[in-house]
């Protein structure tokens, strides 16, 4: 018999291995888009920029499955995790800059009386493609720690995304979209099979690995589909979950490692966690914040006094917390399945924002 101290099992790699399935189908599959190409022998009419589009893709993706994959294994901080996106997404970029270069957006219509029809941001175009790399493979991140999640949201997300795509195949863009749904598709399909095996209860764990893989492959399609402004409107949970969590991911309120949800045996509910620190260690910013949502009453805080002083313990900021204070204690599998209602309640709302408030502001 193995020894199980010395042999164990790291579920983690899960997401290694959709993200290597992945891979293998994108590599097979770069003939098929240029066939007509190849088999006429022209190099003169062979699209190049589009072929260098779909590598750098590939190459982005591939770099934060790796990254993913060094996560994992060195269990790295925050502050390095922060890096790894903005180094796989420098390929991206580039192929960006010398392809396209645009980096024109178009005002709303009520400001356009004091910046004209169209604003040239420059560089700072650039800034905002790189941040959008960066917040879409956290976020994703900072949203898990039930079985489901995870892959739950990036599932309905790829989906909302292939719908999207599909409804503007008529459209002007249509050659961006097409070049989209090359990714989402088999992205769909590997994660259909992941959510499978990760649904409650769970065979297995999908790791950062995974997170990273799904917010990298969003952000390569946002970004050179030009979408990122409807990307962002399928993310409306995970913005949701970052503006919540800012207050710990700052450090203004201390922040634990690990945010699950508490897991009590008698009940087998899943309850809020939380955080427990002294007053005195608070900073402005941190009794602030703490008022604010104690105000708004989305945080739940309890003051105790020990031996050293005032002890303050509240839960910890996030999205699966914060539901848990309104509807209580909640089995696993019911509390997934709320959060998921919630993200395709949002991508509802991101399609009604989309094609019905947007000609508020655009002439669409």
């Amino acid at each position: 018999m193995l020894d199980k101290d010395i042999y164990h099992f790291r579920p983690e790699a899960a997401g290694v291995i959709c993200g290597a399935v992945f891979l293998v189908i994108m590599f097979l599959f770069i003939p098929v888009p240029f066939y007509k190409h190849l088999y006429d022998g022209k190099n003169s009419s062979f699209p190049h920029h589009e072929y260098i589009e779909y590598i750098a893709a590939s190459l982005s993706i591939c770099c934060m499955i790796f990254l993913g994959f060094a996560d994992d294994v060195l269990n790295l901080k925050w502050r390095h995790k922060l890096w790894l996106p903005t180094m796989a997404s420098l390929p991206l970029l580039m192929v960006y800059f010398v392809n396209f270069n645009s980096t024109v957006i178009i005002v709303p219509k009520p400001l356009r009386g004091l910046f004209g029809f169209d604003v040239d941001l420059g560089i700072l175009y650039y800034v905002y493609m790189g941040m959008l790399a960066v917040f879409c493979t956290n976020a994703i991140n900072i949203l898990s720690g039930v079985n489901g999640l995870e892959v739950g949201q990036s599932f309905i997300i790829a989906l909302s995304v292939l719908i999207y795509n599909f409804l503007e195949l008529s459209g002007d863009a249509s050659a961006a979209h097409v070049f989209s749904i090359y990714f989402i598709l088999p992205y769909t399909g590997v994660c259909a099979a992941l959510f499978y095996h990760n649904w409650y209860p769970s065979s297995v764990f999908v790791g950062d690995t995974f997170c990273y893989f799904s917010g990298m492959t969003f952000a390569v399609v946002a970004i050179l589909g030009h979408f990122s402004k409807t990307m962002l409107l399928f993310f409306i949970p995970q913005v949701a979950n970052f503006i919540y969590s800012v207050p710990q991911l700052f450090k203004f309120i201390p922040c634990p490692r690990h945010r699950l949800p508490q897991y009590c045996s008698k009940t087998d509910t899943v309850g809020m966690s939380f955080t427990k620190f002294k007053t005195s260690e608070l900073k402005p910013l941190g009794k602030l914040c703490l008022y604010i949502f104690k105000f708004f009453r989305v945080v739940h805080v309890k003051e105790n006094t020990g031996e050293s002083g005032l002890y303050i313990e509240c839960n910890n900021f996030t999205l699966i917390n914060l539901l848990l204070k309104f509807l209580g204690p909640l089995h696993e599998r019911t509390l997934v399945i709320v959060l998921l209602s919630l993200q395709v309640f949002c991508s509802c709302i991101a399609f009604g924002i989309r094609y019905q408030l947007a000609k508020l502001f655009y002439d669409v």
